[in-house]
């Protein structure tokens, strides 16, 4: 019996780590266009400045629970007590600074519905309502940020969001699939383009 080979996939998806594999392969860099997705994916983009995503990415469940499953008008309405509970969970990154701003982008981002009808229309207008997508070959070849997600950034802050600099912003636009990096030789990147 021939073992059959794992497809080509991103540098930081490779190996034996079924978390990021499942993640690479199902979800990142494919278009979302729900609010209630846009809305997780900013706040734990902002939960993972200074750590790695697969630290966040492991505690995803558990940052579900402890923010309403991210209904950002549940999260807008967290009173103070609440937050301060949270920073005893051991299940999500106890930092209080990032606990507080997850209640004041949902409170932003109500804000960004009021004006725009959806967090979907406000998000993906940086992209002109379409995904940008990138041929990489080469790993190294991928920005951490770019013009486009600075002009992000400065948008977002303008807004009241927090934990939004220019690299969070980067990822939050890779993750959501408003922009394509997987490079060219990965099985998902024509995947991706076709969404």
């Amino acid at each position: 019996m021939t073992k059959t080979s794992d497809p080509t996939r991103c540098h930081w998806a490779t190996g034996s780590d079924a978390l990021m594999c499942d993640y690479h392969d199902t979800e990142w860099g494919v278009p979302l266009h729900d609010d209630h997705a846009l809305f997780e994916f900013l706040c734990l983009e902002g939960a993972q400045a200074g750590l790695s995503w697969r630290t966040v990415l492991a505690k995803r469940e558990n940052y579900r629970k402890a923010f309403h499953n991210f209904e950002i008008a549940s999260v807008a309405a967290m009173k103070d007590r609440e937050l301060e509970k949270l920073l005893l969970d051991p299940g999500i990154i106890r930092n209080r600074l990032k606990v507080t701003a997850t209640r004041d982008n949902a409170i932003a981002a109500l804000e960004a519905i009021e004006e725009f009808g959806s967090l979907d229309v406000y998000l993906w207008s940086f992209v002109d309502g379409k995904p940008l997508v990138n041929h990489w070959r080469d790993k190294g070849r991928v920005p951490a940020s770019t013009p486009l997600s600075d002009r992000m950034s400065k948008e977002l802050k303008k807004r009241g969001f927090r934990f939004v600099g220019t690299t969070i912003c980067y990822s939050l636009l890779q993750a959501t699939g408003m922009i394509n990096d997987h490079l060219v030789g990965c099985f998902r990147h024509k995947v991706c383009v076709g969404k």
